[in-house]
């Protein structure tokens, strides 16, 4: 999927990637937002004009924990969910845009890799067990996208 919004603007598309890095122990990589401590969540971030989903996960992981998706195995997890954007959060969006799509991905690593967060967006990460996370992520579309890969983790080796 390509999200083209049309001329260059200043808004956030309402589209993004949410990736899940896990170890095939589940243990799962959780970042603290800077400009909410205490909001965890997996790696998260919104399309650019004319990226596909794919690209945006790619370069989400590489700006957000300096992974590149290329040394592993980044899977789209075919799920999406639509949530309303909180109000805090509606600046950064065009007037009216209440709504986010928000695709799910998956990205199994070796083991606890090495992290370099962006003091920007995130103050400390943890790895945490798969159940901890769950009760850690602030978003639903967070718990949901665990959940699968709870579920479904056997399958998506």
């Amino acid at each position: 999927m390509t999200v083209d919004v049309g001329h260059s603007q200043s808004f956030k598309t309402p589209v993004s990637v949410l990736i899940v890095v896990y170890t095939q122990d589940l243990e799962v990589l959780l970042l603290d937002r800077a400009d909410r401590e205490g909001f965890w969540q997996s790696v998260t971030g919104s399309c650019e004009p004319n990226e596909t989903l794919y690209e945006t996960a790619a370069r989400e992981l590489r700006e957000e924990t300096g992974i590149n998706a290329d040394d592993h195995n980044l899977v789209n997890w075919n799920r999406s969910n639509e949530f309303e954007i909180f109000k805090h959060w509606r600046g950064r969006y065009a007037p009216g845009v209440t709504h986010n799509v928000e695709h799910a991905f998956g990205l199994l690593v070796p083991g606890r890799v090495s992290i370099k967060i962006s003091p920007r967006e995130h103050v400390q990460f943890e790895w945490v067990r798969i159940e901890e996370a769950m009760d850690r992520v602030f978003s639903w579309t967070n718990v949901d996208a665990l959940t699968f890969l709870l579920k479904h983790h056997a399958s998506l080796r």
